[in-house]
């Protein structure tokens, strides 16, 4: 996933580059031996990092510096230009540092500068000696590294009801559904480093009650398990149709490793697929199925895919692009039953299937947060510290309902990175941080060879403003809402969506 070892062009910058050479840029790739270097002008000096993101090798000179950090074009992690370190998700591995020696007006880089040191120490005062995690996924896994990551060195303990440690969810309705990337990508880390790190990971357990009272959480076992600090990392589940024949074995849902497994084999024998919903995971699990020579049928209520995110322009983009890749839309209808190699349609439409994906949206998992009397907001109702109404009780991810709307309105967003990034800023203040979480919202999208980038939330808007060309696939598509940009979608525009988070942020 990480390519900072691969061979790579540009200036050997072991025999010197010089302050022309950055042109008008201010980051310059080279390399030293067969390793990718990324240079950077910072004020008056010049560092020197790995080139390449390592979340999935993303090219950094072609990403944004912000004061002394370096922001991937394709996932927007961010990295520490003086220790490489991954300050945001989704990168979560350093990149190397490397020493730059200047020589009258020209700059070497030859050896690799020292790893920054793992931070070790005691608890201070006031820092809990136990914190427990309920969730095994981005918000859950984020914490808990983090929390290492910072040097606590309390008990930690992380309870997730799959059978998968926590795995890059984005990639089960992408390229692993569609056969382009191995399993051994999937995981977010190896099992050797749950046991290093001493994170105590319990897969296949189910947390059936919290008593905020003894400050403990009760496992389906009945065992308790106490703790100072507790976050809330539950996630969401796929919402469920009553739909005849929803039962039956070639009927999935997609949400865990296990399902895109089990999607796989199945497809592994089908010639026909009928997927519910035109949303971004039923149409990425449609582009997967049709790269798999499946006839593939999309079926949804909606006028259009991805209207009420994207608007009709590029909501009719979209649709063209999987219809010239060979799917089939069927607009305003849904399924009325689902029989062992067919389904019926509500206008009474037989298709082929010997597979059925129901993709029609996802619920927050509220039921544990509620029982335990925390309040909620359409999720669990935190502050801007990601504090809960019971303040040593935070939460995080999907099931997080935070001051990030308009005027400081709560809402709630179901984005990996926002995910992950809630889970590092929950653990930074379950130590007693104090650090407001502000990111602006970030995901991505991928319909065949084409990526969507989106920054902001736009739950409504007064107009839409298109710059450059959707055919083209080289554009900017604006929501505006009282005059404002509130969101921006982009085709071929990497650094554009970039530079619109900072203005969304106001940096």
């Amino acid at each position: 996933m990480s390519s900072n070892d691969a061979p790579d062009a540009g200036p050997d910058l072991s025999q010197g580059v010089s302050l022309a050479d950055f042109g008008a840029a201010r980051m310059l790739r080279g390399h030293v031996g067969e390793q990718a270097v990324l240079l950077a002008r910072v004020g008056d000096e010049v560092l020197a990092v790995g080139a390449n993101c390592t979340h999935y090798g993303g090219p950094l000179e072609q990403g944004t510096l912000e004061d002394e950090t370096v922001r991937c074009p394709w996932h927007h992690a961010c990295f520490s230009l003086r220790t490489g370190e991954a300050l945001a998700a989704p990168a979560f591995d350093a990149i190397p540092c490397w020493k730059v020696e200047q020589q009258g007006d020209r700059f070497f880089v030859r050896e690799q500068g020292a790893a920054a040191p793992q931070v070790s120490r005691k608890a201070g005062s006031g820092e809990p000696e136990r914190i427990v995690i309920i969730g095994g996924g981005a918000a859950g896994f984020a914490a808990a590294e983090m929390l290492r990551r910072r040097g606590w060195a309390g008990q930690l303990t992380m309870f997730s009801s799959e059978a998968d440690p926590p795995c890059d969810r984005p990639n089960l309705s992408k390229d692993y559904l569609a056969g382009n990337a191995p399993e051994e990508w999937i995981p977010l880390r190896g099992d050797d480093f749950y046991t290093e790190q001493r994170i105590d990971l319990r897969l296949s357990t189910t947390v059936d009650r919290i008593d905020a009272a003894a400050r403990t959480v009760v496992t389906s076992d009945g065992a308790a398990h106490r703790w100072d600090k507790l976050l809330i990392a539950t996630g969401a589940e796929p919402v469920r149709l009553p739909i005849p024949g929803a039962d039956q074995p070639q009927v999935f849902t997609l949400r865990s490793l296990a399902d895109s497994r089990a999607i796989i084999a199945r497809a592994a024998q089908a010639r026909s697929a009928v997927v519910l919903g035109s949303g971004f995971i039923g149409l990425e699990v449609a582009a997967s199925l049709a790269a798999r020579k499946i006839k593939t049928h999309i079926v949804s209520l909606d006028a259009r895919p991805l209207e009420r995110v994207l608007g009709a322009e590029l909501g009719d983009f979209v649709r063209a692009l999987h219809e010239q890749h060979g799917e089939v839309f069927h607009m305003g209808a849904s399924i009325a039953a689902i029989e062992p190699d067919s389904v019926t349609l509500s206008t009474g439409e037989k298709l082929a299937a010997d597979l059925v994906v129901i993709g029609v949206g996802v619920r927050p998992r509220l039921a544990l947060a509620e029982a335990a009397g925390l309040k909620l907001e359409r999720g669990i109702l935190v502050d801007a510290f990601l504090q809960s109404s019971n303040p040593d009780i935070y939460a995080a991810g999907d099931v997080a309902s935070w001051p990030g709307g308009e005027a400081g309105a709560p809402i709630r967003v179901e984005h990996w990175v926002v995910a992950e990034r809630q889970g590092q800023v929950a653990a930074a203040n379950m130590l007693g941080a104090r650090e407001a979480y502000r990111d602006v919202p970030f995901f991505w999208s991928a319909h065949h060879e084409v990526m969507i980038r989106y920054v902001g939330h736009a739950l409504a808007w007064d107009e839409i403003r298109v710059e450059g060309s959707i055919a083209a696939r080289d554009c900017a598509v604006h929501y505006v809402k009282g005059g404002r940009t509130i969101a921006v979608a982009t085709i071929g525009r990497d650094v554009q969506a970039l530079e619109q988070a900072r203005l969304l942020a106001g940096h």
